[in-house]
């Protein structure tokens, strides 16, 4: 399911984001394949969505004590 979500934000982003398309076209001059140019770009997403996440975590550790519940949220 993960993967998968990875892979629909990359083609939303591929149809919409300026900055993404112009990395596609980059990326294709330099001679890579469109399977290896989505492969770096869900790397890149997969980064994007940790960071936030754990950035998400940290906050609600830091504002109040962590409870069983919370440590069940995150997994």
């Amino acid at each position: 399911a993960a993967n998968h979500a990875l892979h629909t934000i990359v083609l939303c982003r591929l149809r919409w984001d300026d900055r993404t398309r112009t990395y596609m076209e980059r990326r294709t001059q330099q001679g890579l394949s469109k399977k290896d140019i989505m492969r770096c770009l869900k790397r890149h997403v997969a980064r994007e969505v940790y960071r936030v996440l754990m950035r998400s975590l940290d906050h609600r550790t830091t504002t109040r004590q962590t409870t069983q519940s919370d440590l069940t949220e995150a997994a």
